[in-house]
């Protein structure tokens, strides 16, 4: 695999240098006044990196400095990978978009749609229609998180020992079992809610290739791409180059290391999240957004067509609403007016309702330690921003990379 470095100068390809180094200065004041641990960003134009940077540690107690190769947990930046290789089954005539998922899990047939009452005692009704693949790329499905706190059927996934983890033991397929004997937030189709739905797609992965899911994207996703660093856990060998966890300390805001969560990437799970498992470096991701941003293909390695991927990335919300309109109130440090979801990815509609310096088309996502990534093909920029802080909604660190890496255009 090729090293990861600046490729081109920045006036090259419509980049002011000086502007650029504004992203790296107001990022360093996060590390600087305890709020971040360290971070790694990356932005490329045209394919080439243009602007490459890391600032402070990736472990603040051993005094360990974020490198070019540390590895990060990307948490729901695990959901567009997933979603690519369940279009990769889709090109093949796996499946269609509107095929019920009980066709591939069967337990869904009869799912219940909750109607009033509390977590101990729900009055529900029978979903109008069937959970379908679309509503799981695109999470209308009514699925939910424990973590979200908003609603009673949040408690009762809670309660069946689903908030930032599964029970003990569960793999994919029994924690698609539980889920779905609970009930659903609303009928499928009619409202946006960010939820399991990405893991429950990776089970029908599962059934529909007849492998278990980190077997098939170490088959069909990061072996063709050369993404070797990119897995569901981290060995020994390579425990040291794995950054810490941290999560804002209760009274302070300030980072403190979060262990309890942490190492689980040190161990071989059980679970294979979808939706939130992977470990991966800058290099690895950098080269799933290059294959984004030409379309399917990266270096003769073909993943999807090309219509494949403009079509996952136009806003599939029933009348294009946007996430503010559509969505149940958000897990996300931003609003989003003037913002769809496609199959996996948001989908920047409206960047004047957005309120955020950006461009039309873009597509993204990011994860809960506040990585976050996004591909513009109307100006070919990527951009990925890589640390360790839990939950992303901490800071607005998504909008404010935004803003200063747009302002460094000058082209």
């Amino acid at each position: 695999m090729a090293e990861l470095k600046v490729e081109v100068d920045a006036e090259e390809v419509g980049f002011d240098p000086q502007r650029l180094r504004r992203i790296d200065r107001h990022f360093a004041r996060y590390v600087d006044d305890g709020r971040l641990p360290g971070w790694l960003v990356l932005v490329t134009r045209g394919g080439k990196v243009v602007h490459l940077a890391t600032y402070g540690d990736r472990d603040k107690e051993a005094g360990l400095p974020v490198e070019i190769g540390t590895l990060f947990r990307i948490y729901s930046m695990t959901k567009p990978i997933t979603s690519v290789a369940a279009m990769m089954l889709y090109e093949e005539g796996a499946f269609e978009l509107k095929d019920p998922v009980s066709r591939f899990i069967p337990s869904f047939a009869d799912t219940r749609v909750y109607r009033s009452g509390s977590a101990l005692n729900p009055v529900t009704e029978p979903a109008v229609e069937p959970i379908r693949l679309w509503h799981l790329l695109t999470h209308t499905a009514g699925l939910t998180y424990g973590f979200h706190h908003a609603h009673p059927v949040d408690s009762m996934y809670r309660a069946a020992g689903f908030e930032w983890g599964q029970p003990e033991g569960a793999d994919l397929e029994a924690c698609c079992e539980s889920w779905a004997r609970l009930p659903l937030l609303f009928q499928p189709g009619t409202e946006w809610n960010y939820s399991v739905a990405t893991d429950v797609l990776g089970r029908v992965i599962e059934v529909v290739s007849g492998r278990p899911l980190d077997q098939f994207l170490q088959e069909r996703v990061f072996g063709p791409l050369g993404m070797g660093e990119t897995g569901f856990w981290v060995g020994e060998q390579d425990a040291d180059r794995l950054a810490a966890l941290y999560s804002p300390a209760p009274a302070t805001r300030l980072a403190a290391r979060n262990d309890a969560m942490g190492g689980a990437a040190l161990r071989r799970p059980t679970f294979l999240s979808g939706g939130g498992g992977l470990v991966s470096s800058a290099a690895d991701y950098h080269r799933f957004t290059q294959m984004l941003l030409r379309r399917g293909e990266l270096e003769g390695a073909r993943l999807l067509g090309t219509r494949t991927i403009e079509y996952m990335t136009e806003n599939h919300l029933p009348g294009r609403a946007d996430l503010e309109e559509f969505g149940r109130p958000l897990f996300a440090e931003t609003t989003f007016e003037g913002v769809g979801f496609g199959l996996g990815f948001s989908v920047v509609e409206d960047p004047v309702s957005n309120k955020v310096l950006s461009t039309g088309g873009e597509f993204a996502w990011g994860g809960a330690a506040s990585t976050a990534f996004w591909v513009d093909p109307a100006q070919e920029i990527t951009a990925l921003f890589l640390t360790q802080l839990l939950p992303s909604s901490t800071h607005p660190i998504r909008s404010q990379l935004k803003q200063l890496v747009y302002q460094a255009l000058v082209d």
